[in-house]
């Protein structure tokens, strides 16, 4: 069977174009808060707030989201939200002061709260239906759509100052991936039948964790091993949004770079990660997820805070590059965790990771508004090693798929 009518390779597409706009508009917009900032006279206090108001829209989307999950089901509420992020950054270059800026960003927020749950339940009844791993794969293209953005974003600050129009050419990219996404997402409403004929060897009875019906049960509450599950997701989301928020900043501010290359961090951190989780799948099946996390978690956390207390440009981004690679696997290991419990594991550790993606940058602000940037980033760090004590409390079994299929390419 061709790539082309392969239907696992068409999904894996269709939902690869989801987590690349997801990763290119969030770093969008990361990558110009130096311009936003100047542009609105914020404060680097006011910059948290700001960033912040997104960590509240998350928030407050996850109890809506089940029932977003049930009415629309994961294929309509990643589109829709797909195509509200793209417009929103438009809305965001427009807003005339700040408090439009943060009710832009409050909006941001929720629908990247649907967006992520929306995805990851396709990429988690994608491994179910054909039970063939890419979760990793994925997550290394949210990863890429972040390099993508960062590299756009120093260019078009290179040519010209002007975030709209930035942000307009961001537009065009995000409509092109939303007409990709929409030609191979799952149909959850489609019958066993017309599934891949690999699910024939898949016991009866499998769980689907994107399927509607389970958003339809009684929430239950959740066992430990998923609440350990929502702290390393927190913990590494805060840590993986932060140098996507930070960064720039850090780099401008502290570390005395140009504006033109400032951008550059977050493309160091992205590039790092999409290299990192091309290979997590290998990691995985070598040393085991919980290896994985730990001596990952480790890494970024330890080789950060070296950068931080050496100071300059190159320990900067050599310790970015750190963060990157060691960061990189913790999200698709834990996802893939959550999915093996459950839908209801797999939402809420969706919706913690979301929150900690993006109410966590606006803490490290705070931290640096009451002291400085620097120690802001060290808090970065220590989050990474949070995330390092988390994974030994979990319980990590790996992930049941097709002979010959562990890392499909």
């Amino acid at each position: 069977m061709s790539r082309l009518h392969d239907p696992f390779r068409r999904g894996q597409l269709a939902i690869a174009a989801l987590f690349l706009s997801l990763g290119f508009q969030y770093a969008t917009w990361a990558a110009r808060i130096p311009a936003v900032k100047t542009h609105l006279d914020l404060s680097a206090a006011e910059v948290g707030v700001l960033l912040m108001a997104a960590g509240v829209g998350a928030a407050v989307s996850f109890p809506a989201v089940a029932w977003l999950m049930r009415r629309m089901g994961s294929r309509r509420l990643a589109l829709l939200s797909q195509l509200g992020l793209a417009l929103l950054l438009l809305a965001l270059a427009a807003a005339p002061n700040y408090p439009v800026a943060l009710l832009v960003m409050c909006a941001d927020g929720v629908l990247v709260g649907c967006l992520n749950v929306a995805m990851n339940a396709q990429g988690a009844a994608l491994e179910a239906r054909h039970r063939r791993n890419t979760m990793a794969r994925l997550h290394a293209v949210f990863s890429a759509g972040s390099l993508l953005a960062a590299l756009l974003a120093s260019g078009m600050t290179a040519a010209t100052g002007s975030v709209t129009a930035h942000f307009g050419v961001a537009v065009v990219l995000l409509a092109a991936l939303g007409a990709t996404a929409r030609t191979g997402l799952l149909d959850e409403d489609a019958p066993a039948e017309r599934t891949d004929p690999a699910d024939a060897a898949a016991p009866p009875g499998a769980p689907a964790p994107a399927a509607p019906e389970p958003a339809r049960r009684r929430w239950t509450v959740p066992s430990r091993p998923t609440l350990w599950m929502c702290c390393a997701m927190v913990f590494g989301t805060v840590a993986e949004g932060a140098m996507n928020d930070w960064s720039a900043l850090y780099l401008k501010d502290v570390a005395e770079a140009s504006a033109e290359l400032a951008p550059l961090g977050i493309a160091v951190v992205s590039g790092m990660m999409v290299v990192a989780r091309l290979f997590a799948d290998g990691w995985r099946s070598r040393w085991g997820d919980g290896r994985v996390v730990l001596l990952g978690s480790a890494v970024a956390g330890t080789g950060l805070a070296l950068a931080l207390v050496s100071g300059g440009v190159a320990p900067a981004l050599a310790g970015f590059a750190g963060m990157g690679l060691g960061i990189a696997a913790v999200t698709p290991c834990v996802y893939a965790a959550a999915a093996r419990q459950g839908s209801d594991a797999l939402t809420l550790v969706a919706a913690m990771g979301t929150t900690g993606l993006l109410a966590g940058p606006p803490l490290i602000g705070f931290v640096a508004g009451a002291s400085s940037l620097a120690w802001g980033m060290g808090a970065v760090a220590a989050s990474a090693g949070a995330v390092a004590l988390c994974s030994t409390r979990i319980r990590w079994t790996p992930v049941p798929v097709a002979r010959g299929e562990a890392t499909p390419a």
